[in-house]
């Protein structure tokens, strides 16, 4: 036997559907008595509403800005108003010049902020990647050799080749010592003989030159 499939109905999308059909007729009955007869009456209902809705998507896709805010509440200013207006508050068949004016200012407006909120971006732009400056490598200066002061006459002076300094040793953290000065001991009580550079090295997992300061600091 066939499983039986109901329509579900939503009261609250019913009352929405109610809601927006009387907003249209409102709409529709406000831009008839403003002398836009025809098709043009029935437009004026639809580019509200999609306006309406353009702005609370982009409130709800972007969070707020206030763009999307002023758009909102300019449509909604101007469906709650027909809704106001329909209700005896004008004489609809003489309607005020304020609102002819706005009647007939409404598709530029509503054009001007569909287009606002369709080609422009609530979120900021990213910072352009900072300039990579090449540099050039510098020769460093060459000190001239002091003058070299002869011992005996008529004997060449001998020039003395300048050593350069030795590089200085890696920092170590303590910590590493103490684990590598374990790692010695146990492998002296395991083989009897001290511990190598490159044991200890592949041991802790660290450089050669690392490896050498830590075996300096051990022995």
């Amino acid at each position: 036997m066939g499983a039986r499939h109901g329509l579900r109905i939503d009261a609250v999308l019913i009352q929405a559907v109610i809601a927006g059909a009387l907003s249209f007729a409102h709409l529709h009955d406000l831009a008839a008595a403003a002398g836009q007869d025809g098709w043009k009456a029935w437009a004026y209902p639809v580019s509200v509403d999609l306006l309406l809705v353009a702005a609370w998507r982009r409130l709800r896709s972007e969070g707020p800005s206030r763009l999307a805010w002023c758009w909102f509440l300019i449509a909604l200013f101007a469906s709650l108003g027909a809704n106001v207006a329909t209700a005896g508050f004008l004489d609809l068949a003489d309607p005020p010049a304020p609102l002819r004016l706005g009647i007939a200012g409404w598709p530029a407006l509503a054009f001007l902020g569909g287009t606002l909120l369709a080609h422009s971006s609530g979120k900021p732009e990213p910072a352009p990647p900072a300039a990579v400056t090449e540099t050039k490598d510098i020769e460093p200066a060459r000190t001239p050799d002091a003058a070299p002061i002869p011992s005996q006459a008529g004997e060449l002076p001998a020039t003395t080749p300048l050593s350069s300094p030795p590089p200085p040793e890696p920092p170590v953290p303590a910590v590493l010592i103490d684990h590598a000065r374990k790692v010695a001991d146990e492998y002296r009580s395991r083989t009897g003989a001290p511990i190598d550079t490159d044991t200890l090295r592949s041991r802790l997992g660290v450089p050669p030159h690392l490896a050498e300061a830590i075996a300096a600091r051990l022995s």
